[in-house]
């Protein structure tokens, strides 16, 4: 690094440390003349730093904000707290805008010096903010590393634990993280199941980076917004049932996009597909989006069985009652 470019840093650094500096102080602080400092203020400006001057034996320089933001430069002490600060942001969701929150922990985390990460790692380990009910715990350096995979569009392979405690070994191209119901998730095309798939983060272990780049495939935001709604819901139940429809599975996918998650092949053209809910109503209102005309039979163990029949029978009976007379006068 040049001399020139060293004095320039040093000066931004004093103007950030202080509103207003007279000219003759910063000379005396870099060791040049004020002229010299008035050169490194315009180069300064030339980065796009707005530096106010004014004249006169109480004149000096003052840095003012501007329509863009600058390169910053901070301390190790200042670079550490705001990375632990974004840590937790990122972990508990404690500011809106999360893919923000995750970028700028990756963008700041990856120029980070080694010594650095482990005080970062080390003391965030330990804030642990009041009054958060936060979900399960998530790594802000899996975060982060996820992050910076999504916005390099670059392949990543990990080790993820599903819920009935299967662990995979992963190849996948990133898309997206979103959080939803206080959990993280990741968006991707699974490259051994040929398919998009929505993986829960804090089950997601050993991410390791392919240099691989890819190109995206096209997602609208709603379809983002779909994918983590579906993930969100597919947890298990209270109450669960398999719906077998006489159906394709290639049809039943077509139809129910998203939803068709779970479903598998039962030969003949009949596909099982499993719905749930928190209770028997819940389930009931699953099995309604079956499309007009699919016949299907329901797997369901009582008591919700019972309860659904005795729902269904009452909802037949209303139907086929004659209406009631209208009340006098109308």
């Amino acid at each position: 690094m040049s001399d020139t470019t060293t004095r320039a840093l040093s000066l931004l650094n004093l103007l950030q440390t202080h509103r207003h500096w007279p000219g003759s102080e910063l000379a005396d602080r870099l060791g040049v003349t004020e002229r010299t400092v008035r050169r490194d203020v315009e180069r300064l400006r030339d980065l796009g730093y707005r530096i106010e001057s004014s004249p006169g034996a109480a004149g000096g320089y003052r840095l003012e904000a501007g329509s863009a933001v600058p390169p910053l430069l901070l301390t190790d002490e200042e670079a550490v707290a705001m990375a632990i600060g974004l840590r937790v942001a990122a972990s508990q969701r404690l500011v809106s805008g999360p893919e923000t929150t995750i970028t700028a922990l990756a963008k700041l985390e990856q120029v980070l010096p080694a010594p650095l990460r482990r005080r970062v790692a080390a003391l965030a380990e330990t804030v642990q903010p009041a009054g958060i009910n936060a979900g399960a715990a998530v790594s802000s350096e899996v975060l982060g590393e996820l992050a910076l995979a999504c916005r390099d569009r670059e392949r990543v392979r990990f080790t993820y634990t599903a819920a009935s405690g299967e662990v995979t070994k992963r190849r996948v191209e990133p898309q997206a993280l979103a959080p939803a119901d206080r959990h993280w998730y990741l968006l991707c095309w699974d490259l051994e199941k040929d398919d998009w798939r929505t993986f829960r983060v804090d089950r997601l272990t050993d991410v390791e980076h392919t240099r691989v780049l890819f190109t995206p495939q096209p997602l609208t935001p709603e379809q983002i917004e779909e994918f983590i709604f579906v993930a969100r819901s597919w947890v298990r139940q209270a109450v669960e049932a398999d719906a077998v429809m006489e159906l394709p599975l290639a049809e039943m996918r077509d139809m129910f996009g998203q939803w068709g998650q779970g479903a598998s092949d039962e030969g003949d053209g009949r596909t099982r597909w499993p719905v749930g809910g928190g209770d028997f109503r819940e389930t009931m209102y699953g099995l309604s989006w079956i499309p007009e005309g699919v016949e299907y039979t329901i797997d369901l163990g009582s008591p919700a069985r019972e309860e659904m029949r005795e729902t269904l029978e009452r909802m037949l009976r209303a139907l086929n009652a004659p209406p009631p007379p209208p009340p006098p006068g109308r």
